[in-house]
C-alpha cells in the first residue's frame, strides 16, 4: 500500500511517499502502525522524500506529479483511517473507491 504525505516543517513544505503492508482490518486502521513493505530500506520507514515546495499549493503538484496523487482525494491526518476503513469495509477493491473514482495509478519513483 502507497500513501503520500505533506509535511509542513519551519521550512519548506516537504512531500513524502510511505510503502507500507496492508495489514489492516476494520479493527486495526492506523497506518503509521502497518510495517514498512521493505524493513531493510530507510525510505521504508520513513517515507522516501519525494521533494519539498515553499507553499501547500506546490507540495500537492508535487504529490500529483511524482506519486500520482489526485487533488481530489486529500484527506487530514486524523481522517485517513476513516478512509482506509471504507476500503476494508469495501473488499479492498482494486478498480474504484466506494464513490464510484478510480483509484490513482502511481507512477514508479526512484
Amino acid at each position: 500500500m502507497r500513501y503520500v504525505e505533506v509535511r509542513a516543517t519551519k521550512g519548506p513544505f516537504e512531500v513524502y511517499l510511505h510503502a507500507a503492508e496492508d495489514v489492516g482490518s476494520e479493527s486495526f486502521l492506523d497506518l503509521g502502525e502497518f510495517p514498512p513493505f521493505d524493513p531493510d530500506d530507510d525510505a521504508s520507514e520513513f517515507g522516501l522524500l519525494l521533494g519539498m515546495a515553499e507553499d501547500p499549493l506546490a507540495a500537492l503538484q508535487v504529490a500529483e506529479q511524482r506519486a500520482g496523487a489526485e487533488r481530489g482525494r486529500w484527506v487530514n491526518e486524523g481522517v485517513v483511517q476513516d478512509e482506509y476503513g471504507d476500503f476494508v469495509r469495501a473488499g479492498r477493491p482494486a478498480g474504484v473507491s466506494a464513490d464510484g473514482r478510480k483509484w490513482p495509478t502511481v507512477p514508479d519513483v526512484a
